[in-house]
């Protein structure tokens, strides 16, 4: 061989067997003789984390764990390490606070760089206990009252473009872009100290912001889900981190840059506040990150990298879990099928306020118990994470519905497929807001109601859950609660956008079911909305 001796050859020769070897004693020993052996699954996802991660490639891997489920039963092993399950009792052992579990690593593969550490992709647990603390500082009942001021103005304004000075039926709107704007701004006013107005007409180059976080996620995801995950958090610190910065889309760079110089910005207005007396503070959530105090110390809770990291996350996550959260509801509601929910909604809506306006944080909004039931079930059935929150196994191992789990095992439910469980809902496929609401006439019992809630984690359960639920359902009783205040509401006719279709296959041809794509947080399309002044 030319420019290749015979020592070479074998030398390469024999490199080449040794991982052929390894390989195939690797498939061998995962199928066969792995602890996790007996647990059921497809063949090469037993022996393999590529179908997994083929699956985060296409966006339908909550699809493919919902299949899984309906073939194998309510515990599956979908991965040589990773055994997720559909069972109220098994989510309530993994996610609770005293669970024998951390964050996996699926969440470190999501920081940029070693500086890039917020409460969310961090796995240690002493680690997160203490900046969950701190950021629990800042979500109190007197933040959410003062950013509700900033949510209203938004909902306000956004209510005003929809129609604009039409008399009869608006444009058909998607109503996923739409929704997108709307949240982004308000994301922007609690975060960095100024609306985007993305959802303003005219020119804006911030109106492809929303697009660009969605183009964030599917970079990063598949990453996360990689079947050599281990590998690449080893290499990430030396030198991948600058890899993945240096060939990551333009649309990514511009969207850091935009994070780093809107927080930069809100430190100098906050400073200049401070340094001003008697100046009228800015009453939003970044205003609150950075009064908070460490209640151990006393002293200033974040400094400004951890400013940097969480106001980055709070942007993404205040952003598209409101959005999804928020467009499920008014696309089951505008089905043809379901007008007389859309009905009995909107009178319980109208009859309780005089005025949208009033529609505020407080016990009237609180009694308005069909909407937020209304609210809830879309987001059974779409959840603003569809797959799994990986949980990692400590020392001491874990046991979950009478099995035991050894340490390193990765272990967690997804929420599309618990939120389809037949065994808890029954007809898990129908959008029935009552299901939520104690009515012995009706047939729905207080049994039925705890059944359903024990399966229910909008926001998560124990040391992992969602910060700011309180302001994320503030937000969408305003917005769905104002906007049928004001307005009528149909499906553009003849319109299908957002909904399953037959050419998507098993798990996803309904019309009727809002179709996400799973980027981590859920990604989706439509549906085509129109609005009008309400007629009564």
């Amino acid at each position: 061989m030319a420019g290749l001796d015979l020592g070479q050859f074998f030398t390469v020769r024999s490199f080449v067997l040794v991982v052929v070897v390894y390989v195939f004693t690797r498939l061998i020993y995962n199928a066969f003789f792995h602890p996790l052996s007996k647990v059921p699954g497809p063949l090469f996802a037993r022996v393999s984390g590529i179908p997994s991660w083929y699956r985060a490639m296409k966006g339908d891997r909550h699809i493919w764990l919902w299949q899984l489920f309906q073939i194998y039963g309510d515990r599956i092993r979908v991965g040589p390490n990773t055994v997720l399950f559909c069972d109220p009792d098994a989510y309530k052992d993994i996610y609770n606070t005293k669970a024998n579990v951390q964050r996996s690593g699926f969440y470190t593969a999501w920081r940029r760089n070693e500086k890039d550490a917020h409460t969310l992709n961090t796995v240690d647990v002493a680690e997160h206990a203490y900046k969950r603390k701190l950021l629990n500082v800042s979500f109190t009942e007197k933040s959410v009252r003062a950013a509700s001021d900033f949510i209203f103005r938004h909902i306000d304004r956004w209510n005003e473009l929809m129609i604009g000075d039409s008399e009869d039926w608006s444009n058909p709107i998607d109503f996923s872009e739409s929704v997108g704007t709307l949240v982004f701004d308000i994301s922007g006013d609690l975060c960095f100290g100024k609306s985007f107005e993305t959802k303003e007409p005219g020119e804006n180059p911030l109106k492809a912001m929303p697009q660009t976080i969605e183009q964030y996620m599917r970079f990063y995801y598949p990453i996360a889900r990689s079947p050599f995950l281990d590998f690449v958090l080893w290499l990430k610190p030396r030198g991948l981190d600058s890899l993945f910065e240096a060939i990551a889309p333009p649309s990514i760079k511009y969207f850091n840059k935009f994070v780093y110089d809107c927080v930069s910005k809100r430190l100098i207005l906050q400073q200049e506040l401070n340094e001003k007396p008697g100046a009228e503070q800015r009453l939003d959530m970044f205003h609150f990150l950075c009064e908070a105090k460490d209640p151990d110390t006393g002293r200033p809770a974040h400094d400004e990298q951890t400013l940097r990291a969480e106001a980055s996350l709070l942007v993404i996550a205040g952003s598209d879990t409101s959005a999804t959260s928020l467009t499920a509801t008014m696309f089951y509601l505008s089905l043809p099928s379901q007008a007389h929910r859309l009905a009995k909604v909107v009178r319980e809506i109208r009859s309780m306020f005089q005025s949208a306006e009033e529609i505020v944080h407080g016990p009237k909004l609180a009694s308005c118990v069909y909407m937020k039931a209304c609210i809830e079930e879309a987001m059974r059935l779409s959840p603003a994470g569809p797959s799994e929150l990986p949980r990692q196994v400590r020392a001491g191992g874990i046991t979950i519905k009478g099995y035991y789990y050894p340490e390193g095992t990765i272990v967690g439910t997804s929420g599309f497929a618990n939120g389809r469980n037949e065994q808890v809902y029954g007809d898990s496929y129908t959008y029935r807001p009552e299901r939520w609401i104690v009515d012995e006439a009706a047939g729905v019992t207080q049994q039925d109601v705890d059944r359903a809630r024990s399966n229910f984690h909008p926001f998560s359960l124990g040391p992992g859950n969602c910060v700011g639920k309180n302001l994320a359902m503030l937000e969408l009783l305003a917005a769905v609660g104002r906007t049928l205040w004001r307005y009528d509401m149909r499906r553009a006719p003849g319109s299908t956008l957002g909904g399953g279709s037959p050419e998507l296959g098993w798990g996803q041809r309904d019309p009727d079911q809002f179709h996400l794509v799973d980027a981590y947080v859920a990604l989706h399309h439509g549906p085509m909305l129109q609005f009008r002044k309400r007629q009564i």
